[in-house]
């Protein structure tokens, strides 16, 4: 549990969501989170792709990915995620974690991070996302 703590407050901290505070819902059939948009060129540039709904698939039982339905810019990477980072592997690659990890260099952009529990994405199977901006 710390090492989540860790890896959130450390990703949180290298996104600048403290100046940014632009917020996004992912919605699906299996419920709805909201997170904080990164301060980056690719955070910004998946606001103004919003709203868009895309298919996501499970992958290694740790994930969620799918494909955005154009590139972002390149940001700096990361390689730890925690449950509930929203990130960009490809400049296309959308992809939400719901478990804590490492990925392989070159890594991940952040683009966001859940507020709130992410466990509606641990379950098998593809699912239909909306990803939109909120105010709450």
């Amino acid at each position: 549990m710390f090492r989540i703590a860790l890896v959130t407050t450390a990703l949180t901290a290298m996104m600048g969501m403290a100046m940014a505070q632009e917020r996004i819902s992912i919605s699906s059939d299996w419920g709805t989170v909201d997170a904080v948009v990164a301060d980056n060129a690719a955070g910004n540039a998946l606001l103004e792709m919003l709203p868009v709904t895309i298919r996501m698939r499970d992958h290694l039982r740790q994930e969620k990915t799918g494909n955005l339905p154009r590139r972002l810019p390149e940001s700096p990477r990361v390689r730890d995620f925690a449950p509930g980072t929203v990130g960009l592997w490809g400049s296309g690659d959308f992809v939400v974690y719901y478990r804590e990890g490492r990925v392989p260099r070159p890594g991940i952009v952040v683009l966001a991070q859940v507020q709130g529990d992410v466990s509606i994405f641990d379950r098998p199977g593809d699912v239909s996302v909306r990803i939109e901006r909120t105010d709450r």
